[in-house]
């Protein structure tokens, strides 16, 4: 088994996710955020990369949708120690079809001591600490 990282990484790889009522304020965070975020290596899950791709200009490889495996992949990235950060804009207040992946997704970043944001604040906060 890969062991969990120990300390703060060096950013390099960056996962940009959210939920259906959340995917405007990423697009929204990433355009404001745009210069730093270009820096890195981009990977969304289907319907929140391609916005943030036609949106910003971004260039960032999108996975699948997060019920179709999107969420999954992400989560053998972070496994595989492939992913430096997860910024997930989860919407608290909406029933999920696809809860469980969603859970697991973040059990991995939670176990693989994966930096992690799941709003706008945190993110923000994650990516101040890039400049």
């Amino acid at each position: 088994m890969t062991q969990p990282k120990n300390s703060f990484p060096n950013i390099k790889t960056m996962a940009l996710v959210a939920h259906d009522q959340k995917k405007d304020a990423l697009v929204e965070w990433v355009q404001a955020h745009k210069s730093m975020l270009s820096t890195l290596t981009l990977y969304g899950t289907g319907t929140t990369g391609g916005r943030i791709a036609n949106e910003t200009g971004l260039n960032i490889e999108c996975l699948k949708s997060g019920p179709l495996g999107g969420d999954a992949q992400i989560g053998a990235m972070i496994a595989e120690n492939k992913l430096d950060a997860l910024i997930f804009f989860t919407d608290p207040l909406s029933a999920l079809p696809h809860d469980v992946d969603v859970k697991s997704l973040l059990r991995l970043a939670t176990l693989y001591n994966t930096v992690l944001a799941i709003n706008e604040a945190s993110a923000s906060l994650i990516v101040s600490s890039l400049e």
